[in-house]
């Protein structure tokens, strides 16, 4: 992979390690009070280390975290609708700046927690030899992206096509695509279960499942931007400074060692 658009752009490193961890899903109360706990509405593009960041949380400090994960737009739709909810965790920022023009969270606690790069993923072994967003526009290959209007990583994959292909390459593509999936994690299990060739995710997604992912990787110039994960109090919050709190742990040291599992930058 060319790093240099991660070098330049952010100036982070990233683990070359990983560890397999086996993730706990919480079930969600109807209701909430401050003593059930902290409740997270989080886009799935973190779902994996935000998974373990719970469970170590709960340990440190006896204080449940329990998780409500779906495409970023979805999970803030059921936030307000809902009235509850201590943070919102979406996928990208764009999501984030709808929640604070809508005053749905307060705009001074929002902190940025891991950067995203978009890029191809494919099945393992790359059994089609798709190397290049143009090989998204050959026939027979089937290809998935997530709803762009809901869920963060299908609005860079928007941008990445506007930006990369020609109007007949558009339509080619538009031809090749089967499904718009409800979620990042949706998007990465499409490959995972070989019910497309290929989609427009997130590095990171080969992370989650290593021995049925592959990541083709973009070039710089053909990435629109870079995206990042942040996090903020929502207004409904029952419990602000265990909220508060949950944030000052993802932001330390052993916070940020959970994303650099998963290879987040």
């Amino acid at each position: 992979m060319n790093r240099k658009i991660i070098q330049e752009g952010i100036k982070m490193k990233k683990t070359i390690f990983l560890i397999p961890i086996f993730l706990i899903f919480v079930a969600i109360p109807n209701t909430q009070s401050s003593s059930e706990g902290i409740l997270i509405f989080a886009g799935s593009a973190s779902k994996p280390p935000t998974g373990e960041a719970a469970k170590i949380f709960h340990k440190k400090t006896g204080a449940p975290v329990d998780v409500i994960y779906g495409g970023s737009g979805f999970v803030l739709s059921q936030m307000k609708l809902g009235k509850k909810g201590d943070l919102y965790f979406p996928g990208s920022s764009d999501f984030m700046e709808k929640a604070k023009r809508e005053g749905l969270v307060f705009p001074e606690t929002e902190k940025m927690v891991v950067y995203l790069v978009p890029s191809i993923n494919v099945q393992k072994g790359n059994p089609k030899g798709i190397r290049s967003l143009k090989d998204l526009t050959r026939d027979g290959i089937r290809v998935a992206i997530a709803n762009p209007e809901t869920v963060c990583v299908g609005l860079y994959a928007v941008e990445i096509i506007e930006k990369n292909l020609t109007h007949t390459e558009k339509e080619r593509f538009k031809r090749n695509l089967v499904n718009y999936t409800e979620s990042c994690e949706k998007t990465a299990v499409a490959i995972s279960l070989k019910a497309v060739d290929a989609v427009l995710g997130w590095e990171v997604f080969q992370y989650w499942d290593p021995d049925r992912i592959e990541t083709i990787y973009l070039n710089p110039g053909e990435i629109p931007r870079i995206g990042y994960i942040p996090i903020a109090i929502s207004k409904y919050t029952r419990d602000r400074p265990s909220a508060q709190k949950f944030i000052d742990f993802l932001l330390a040291r052993e916070g940020k060692a959970v994303f650099q599992i998963y290879l987040y930058l």
